[in-house]
């Protein structure tokens, strides 16, 4: 072994290195106030092998990066934690910049002649955070994209060249393939190579200058090696270990968490998303903005924040005068401390803003959806995963309901996603609608009347109003049992989901309404069931409820097997195409309950329940 040794020191000289490295002299002996540089460079250490292995697994495009990350997360092995690692010593990396920024002021390790090594931290501290920034997006989920584009549109602030270098940035005028490929090239080529160009700049001047120690000195000089070396080594354990910490704790405390970083829904740049926010680090300038709203925008978005910048930059050229040093170490604590301040009034103000914290949950579930949609059998398409949001049911429903029905409908009291419209009912609530539940209400003296069904309609007098409140109203015991029994018939029509077990078991039940719907009820001398009628007056009950009929209701309520000219404003939403076939049928069979579930999910629901949606105001 010592002949292998020498024959490589002859050739490299690797023994001096070695001792200069271990032996350097540590003014003062061993301190735990030296560890924050090691602590640095094994973070970025970290940061560079994970991401190499990431890259390895990483798609960067628009209709594969999030499938890519998906993959890493849920399906390669180990990669939930390879990713945790990424993220969370990331996190971790601009914590422990600023920690070493504050104790190299303290120390006056800033003063001169290593005013350029200080000003080489800072610029790593800036290529940092752009690496943050960047790498924010490359998930390329709704979350990250949102903010990527509150971040460049601050950009386009700046005088002159703002709006070409946001262009230049995102790669045209639009956020799509090429943004996310140019914030790849600046994340995993032009900032590391510059990070490891200022690095190798700063480490040099370190070792021309030497360690500036903390006066005044109580114990000796020593060596590097062996106790700094254990301090140091110590100090990236317990930097690892709270990595972990922060990648095992959430799954701990709740089971139901993912393990490792968070991935949110895929990233749809037609879609608005309400809960726009930047990583926690960046609070603090998202928070000052607001203080500066309309025109006045530049001034927290450019000016001041480079004025305070210029001025860290300073901090060497301030440390000449008599009380200089004084002066910066109360501006950096003061800086410090707004910055604190802003980051946890940003904070209170979103938990105490229910639109937000609604907005979140629905982001948050639309996340757990699409994992469910991409585990499917069908998996994910290969047009991208987007499309498995675009074309789900569940999740495009509510979004066409509160658009296009809420003006006069309501789902459960609300516009399907959470709120309250301002303005009152007009038509049913839609909630279960063709299930015996809704249509035993339909049949209900106390109910028809209402809001809930016909109550804010011109059909509220109408024929089938008075049939209810006058007819059914003086139903016997025996004659509400036969009423049961056609409630059933007309339901089984629809074919609805959730129903299927219970129209199947009654089978019988079935076939003895559809005689008491034609032959007791009378229903047919207005509505046409299961035969046509050309004389029929009243929506036609043959597949009522079914997909094709909701579609073709919607599509034209006042066709002839509908309303006809007796149609009470409701828009031809087909005819009129004010919404194309496809939405027209996600719209059908979201409020049919028809949508992919996972089998256990499914076997698991009561007949006519849904999905625990935060949107959905259940």
């Amino acid at each position: 072994m010592k002949a292998v040794v020498a024959w490589l020191d002859e050739r490299t000289g690797c023994k001096k290195l070695v001792h200069e490295a271990l032996y350097e002299n540590v003014p003062g002996g061993a301190r735990w106030r030296y560890v924050w540089g090691s602590t640095l460079l094994f973070t970025f250490a970290v940061q560079v092998i994970t991401g190499i292995f990431l890259w390895m697994a990483y798609s960067p495009s628009s209709q594969t990066a999030w499938e890519s990350v998906f993959f890493i997360q849920y399906q390669m092995t180990g990669g939930w934690l390879l990713r945790g690692l990424h993220h969370f010593t990331a996190q971790a990396m601009n914590v422990l910049l600023v920690l070493h920024l504050l104790q190299v002021v303290i120390d006056g390790a800033y003063k001169a002649p290593r005013e350029v090594n200080f000003w080489f931290g800072l610029l790593l501290l800036l290529l940092v955070l752009g690496l943050s920034l960047t790498g924010y997006l490359l998930p390329w989920d709704q979350k990250g994209l949102a903010a990527t584009k509150v971040s460049t549109n601050l950009i386009a602030v700046a005088p002159v060249f703002g709006t070409f270098l946001q262009k230049l940035i995102v790669g045209g005028p639009e956020y799509g393939h090429h943004t996310l490929t140019r914030f790849f090239a600046l994340h995993a080529g032009v900032l590391p190579g510059m990070v490891i160009a200022l690095i190798f700049g700063h480490v040099y001047l370190f070792r021309k200058h030497g360690i500036t120690a903390k006066r005044p000195l109580r114990r000796p000089d020593a060596a590097f090696w062996p106790d700094q070396v254990f301090r140091d080594a110590v100090a990236c354990l317990a930097v690892l270990a709270a990595v972990l910490g922060l990648i095992l704790a959430p799954h701990w405390l709740n089971p139901s968490a993912p393990l490792g970083a968070e991935l949110g829904a895929p990233a749809d740049p037609s879609q608005p998303f309400s809960a726009a926010r930047p990583e926690w680090y960046f609070l603090f300038l998202f928070q000052f903005l607001k203080y500066f709203p309309g025109t006045s925008e530049i001034w927290g978005a450019i000016v001041i924040p480079t004025f305070l910048l210029l001025l860290v930059f300073l901090l060497p050229v301030f440390a000449r005068w008599k009380s200089g040093h004084r002066f910066n170490l109360a501006f950096l604590f003061a800086l410090l401390g707004g910055a604190i301040l802003l980051t946890f009034e940003a904070m209170r103000e979103d938990r105490a803003d229910l639109n937000f914290q609604a907005a979140i949950a629905s982001t948050k579930w639309q996340a757990e959806r699409v994992k469910e949609l991409a585990a499917s059998p069908n998996g994910i398409p290969i047009i991208g995963a987007v499309a498995l949001l675009r074309e789900d049911p569940l999740t495009q429903g509510p979004l066409l309901f509160a658009k296009h029905c809420a003006s006069c409908h309501r789902f459960g009291g609300t516009d399907a996603l959470g709120a309250i419209p301002k303005d009152p009912p007009a038509a049913s609530d839609l909630k279960n609608f063709a299930s015996r539940q809704w249509l035993a209400g339909l049949l209900d003296p106390a109910r028809i009347q209402t809001v809930h069904y016909f109550g804010a309609t011109k059909f509220k007098e109408g024929k089938m109003a008075r049939f209810v409140t006058k007819k059914v109203a003086a139903f016997g015991p025996a004659e509400k049992e036969k009423l049961g029994k056609a409630i059933a018939a007309v339901s089984a029509q629809a074919q609805l989901k959730g129903q299927r077990a219970a129209d199947a078991a009654d089978a019988p039940t079935i076939e003895a309404g559809q005689k008491i719907i034609r032959e007791e009820l009378n229903c047919t001398d207005c509505h046409s069931f299961l035969m046509p009628d050309e004389n029929a007056t009243a929506p036609d009950l043959t597949g009522y409820g079914s997909e094709d009929w909701v579609v073709r209701f919607i599509s034209n309520p006042a066709a002839d097997e509908f309303y006809g000219s007796r149609n009470d404003r409701m828009p031809a939403f087909g005819k009129d195409k004010i919404l194309d076939e496809k939405s027209i049928r996600l719209l059908s069979n979201w409020l049919r309950g028809e949508w992919y579930e996972p089998k256990e999910a499914a076997d698991s629901k009561l007949a006519t329940a849904l999905p625990k949606n935060p949107a959905l105001n259940e």
